[in-house]
């Protein structure tokens, strides 16, 4: 799985096993993003794809602390 450059946004796109494991990766991601207090855009679809949009809110760009959060 790799991050690809999309729209201003590092974009990664997961499939799950079903929806439970979704739902855990983005309680695993959710507890990375507190930890560094930088949020990704996060989205369950089709019950077991996750969609994983990180991009900086406040300038609407792609910062080093988006490549970190990546890289976690």
């Amino acid at each position: 799985m790799m991050w690809k450059e999309s729209n201003g946004k590092l974009v990664r796109n997961v499939k799950c096993q079903d929806f439970n494991d979704a739902l855990a990766l983005v309680n695993k991601i959710a507890l990375i993003a507190e930890k560094l207090n930088h949020h990704p855009d996060l989205k369950i679809h089709g019950y077991k794809y996750l969609t994983i949009e990180v991009y900086t809110h406040t300038t609407n760009s792609i910062t080093k602390k988006d490549h970190e959060l990546a890289k976690e």
